[in-house]
C-alpha cells in the first residue's frame, strides 16, 4: 500500500476552517484523495483561505450524500472515534499501530472522521471495518479535527511513504465483500443455520473480518463456494 491508496473521509463537517486545515494537513504529508460526506453548506473562501496552497485538494474533492456510498470502493474502512462500546466494533488500533498494519494490503483504504461536535455515530461506524483512536488526557480527551488528521496523515507518511510497490493484487471492495457475506448468509440460511436472532451481527462481523483480512477478488470466490457447496451437500442428505 501507498499513500496513495488512502481517502481521508469528513462525515459531516460543519466549520469551512476545519476542512481547509485538513487540506493542508494531507498535503505536508502527501495524501491526496478526501471525500465530503452529507455536510453543510462550506465557505469555499474559508477553506481556501485555510488551506494555504492546498487549494488542489479540496478543488478535487469528491462529494457524497451518505457514508456507504463514499467508501463502497474502498477494501478497508477506518472509523475514528475515542468511544468504546459494544457497537464500535472489536479492533481499535492507535494511528501508529494502524499505518504499521497498512504495510503490504493492497486496495483502497478510507479513513473517516466525524462531525466535530459529536463524532462518528453508531449508524455510521456499521460502515466501518475497524476503528483507531488518538490515546489523549482523560481530562481532556476531545480533539480538533484538523489536528486529528494531522496526526494520523504523518504517521501514514512515516510507514507508507515510500516508493509504492505494485504487486500485483488487489484486495476486496466493500460491495465485492458484501456480495461474499450474502453468499456465506443465505447458504447458513439454507442449511437452517439461523434458528436464533443474529444473522444480523454475524454478517457485520464477516463483513469487517473479510475487509481486515484483504481476500483478493480470487480467495473471496473459493470462499464463497466453500459455502455453496456445503448448502448442495447438505441439501443431498
Amino acid at each position: 500500500m501507498h499513500l496513495s491508496d488512502i481517502i481521508i473521509v469528513l462525515s459531516r463537517p460543519q466549520e469551512s476552517g476545519n476542512v481547509g486545515a485538513v487540506c493542508r494537513a494531507m498535503k505536508n504529508t502527501g495524501l491526496s484523495f478526501l471525500r465530503i460526506v452529507d455536510s453543510e453548506p462550506l465557505d469555499s473562501t474559508q477553506v481556501r483561505t485555510r488551506a494555504v496552497h492546498a487549494e488542489d485538494i479540496w478543488e478535487h474533492a469528491e462529494h457524497f450524500s451518505d457514508l456507504p456510498q463514499a467508501v463502497q470502493d474502498c477494501s478497508l474502512v477506518v472509523g475514528t472515534t475515542r468511544r468504546r462500546g459494544a457497537k464500535r466494533k472489536s479492533l481499535n488500533l492507535n494511528p501508529l499501530e494502524l499505518a504499521d498494519s497498512l504495510r503490504g494490503r493492497s486496495g483502497k483504504t478510507a479513513l473517516v472522521f466525524g462531525n466535530e461536535r459529536s463524532g462518528l455515530e453508531n449508524t455510521e461506524l456499521r460502515s466501518c471495518t475497524l476503528t483507531s483512536f488518538i490515546p489523549s488526557a482523560a481530562a481532556f480527551p476531545s480533539l480538533n479535527l484538523s489536528h486529528a488528521v494531522q496526526i494520523y496523515a504523518y504517521e501514514l507518511f512515516c510507514a507508507l511513504g515510500s516508493e509504492p510497490v505494485n504487486s500485483g493484487r488487489s484486495a476486496l471492495d466493500q460491495q465485492a465483500i458484501a456480495l461474499v457475506v450474502r453468499t456465506i448468509s443465505e447458504s447458513l440460511a439454507l442449511l437452517g443455520f439461523y434458528q436464533q436472532p443474529g444473522r444480523e451481527e454475524q454478517e457485520e462481523f464477516l463483513q469487517d473480518m473479510i475487509a481486515r483480512a484483504g481476500l483478493s477478488a480470487r480467495e473471496g470466490k473459493y470462499l464463497g463456494d466453500i459455502f455453496i457447496k456445503a448448502v448442495s451437500l447438505g441439501l443431498k442428505r
